[in-house]
């Protein structure tokens, strides 16, 4: 894989996790207890570290400060296997602490936010990296360092003959000419909430204009990003459907993989699509706060929603108190009968999982013709049903050792069955769980819609 330099300003990121059962006798505000911090890379550092959790070289130009948040910064760049190329600080280290109760935010509290420090000069060191490298990506958090005169020549100049990814910030200096993919949010574009598509899409050709970039891909948050590239119409990347996750680090996943895929020969319009991919992934499965940093161990994946972790949505819902629902099947061909026991079964809680039969299995049970459609497409398609949470792919007969990983409150199954012959119903008893029967919709089912089909085929 090709090395990846990232250059920007790096934060240090902590979490106070807690939990909630009372508030002030004084005020009507939350006591949080139990306590524990999580501290991690933010900001430039976050882009770098997650490029280094995708198994690539990654070189840092960042400023850090010499005090105890610097120190720790540093350590934990040092575990994600990130280089740094320090042009020093002056100034406290800037952090972002989050007080969260439940997986929940309930404040931010920033330290040196407003005095930002002031960053020392731009070096023959990082002149090279730059130079060098065969892929940049700027992480802009408007604290000073792109805006250093030396720092812009040299970028101007990479953006010439390699790809230069800039992800913009409101505070911050603007990209360089040339630059192959400006990734600024809704609201770095000028654009708010309320903005239609087609707004949107002129701020992008405005900004495009304005900063000389070959192309521009404004983040829309759930709704994916769009990209403007010359004066072709605008190429939506949606995102997938998730019910729950936190967005916290989905820009800067987004952008490290579109500067990680830019540099591997992919064209601007692939590399937004499949970053909108990862970033929704990302979301999904916990955002920045689910890493994990500690020297010498690191996991920075970001789970697909479609394998082991999409459970995590749901683990977070039961943690939270609530009601998780689980219903299993292949859903080769989703039809009413299959969407009228999905809704009415995520009725029954606050969270659906479904556990689909993979490829194999499906072939097992329903001989050698089947399923119709791949696993990757049917769990898409029960993805984009509004009912439909997560989706766990298994490889067994039966859903029974995924139920027992997920443990939900409720079993929900469709059709003519009793407890004596749904034999989930003797899994979900393992720990209390309830098994439900739902009416299934008359005349409606998969083999029936083959034959028809095959009869029309005559």
């Amino acid at each position: 894989m090709k090395r990846l330099v990232v250059v920007g300003d790096a934060l240090l990121d902590r979490d106070l996790d807690g939990t909630v059962e009372r508030l002030c006798p004084d005020a009507p505000a939350p006591v949080v207890d139990d306590i524990a911090e999580r501290a991690r890379p933010g900001g430039a550092a976050l882009a770098a570290a997650l490029a280094a959790g995708d198994g690539r070289e990654v070189v840092l130009v960042t400023a850090l400060a010499d005090d105890a948040g610097g120190r720790r910064l540093r350590a934990l760049l040092s575990s994600a296997g990130v280089e740094v190329v320090d042009l020093g600080l002056v100034g406290a280290t800037p952090e972002k602490v989050r007080v969260r109760a439940d997986g929940r935010p309930l404040v931010r509290l920033d330290y040196g936010g407003r005095a930002a420090g002031r960053v020392g000069r731009w070096t023959g060191v990082a002149a090279r990296a730059v130079a060098g490298a065969p892929a940049v990506l700027v992480a802009d958090y408007g604290r000073g360092l792109t805006a250093l005169q030396e720092a812009r020549r040299d970028l101007a100049d990479a953006a010439l003959r390699r790809p230069v990814v800039w992800d913009p910030h409101r505070r911050g200096a603007p990209p360089v000419p040339g630059a192959r993919l400006a990734t600024p949010n809704r609201s770095e574009a000028g654009c708010d909430p309320t903005s239609s598509l087609a707004e949107v899409t002129g701020s992008a050709r405005g900004l495009r204009s304005r900063w000389e970039a070959r192309a521009v891909a404004i983040t829309l948050g759930s709704q994916g990003a769009l990209l403007v590239e010359g004066d072709d119409p605008p190429l939506v990347a949606p995102a997938v459907h998730a019910a729950s996750g936190d967005p916290c680090g989905a820009g800067d996943r987004f952008a490290s993989a579109c500067a990680q895929l830019l540099a591997d020969g992919a064209l601007p319009s692939e590399a937004v699509i499949a970053a909108v991919g990862l970033a929704t992934s990302f979301v999904a499965a916990g955002g920045a706060g689910a890493l994990r940093f500690a020297t010498g161990e690191i996991d920075l994946r970001a789970p697909d929603l479609v394998d082991d972790d999409a459970l995590a949505p749901a683990r977070r819902i039961k943690a939270a108190g609530g009601t998780v629902v689980a219903t299993g099947g292949c859903f080769d061909l989703l039809h009413a009968g299959h969407v009228s026991v999905l809704e009415a079964a995520r009725r029954l809680g606050d969270c659906l999982v479904v556990l689909l039969n993979s490829d194999d299995s499906v072939r097992r049970l329903k001989g050698p013709t089947r399923p119709l459609q791949s696993q990757e497409d049917r769990a898409a398609v029960l993805l984009a049903l509004g009912c439909v949470d997560a989706v766990h792919v298994f490889g067994e007969d039966t859903p029974a050792a995924a139920l027992d990983r997920l443990r939900p409150d409720i079993f929900a199954k469709g059709g003519d069955y009793s407890l004596a012959t749904l034999p989930e119903a003797s899994v979900l008893a393992g720990w209390g769980g309830q098994t439900v029967v739902l009416p299934y919709l008359e005349g409606r089912s998969t083999s029936r819609l083959v034959k028809e089909a095959a009869r029309g085929g005559d």
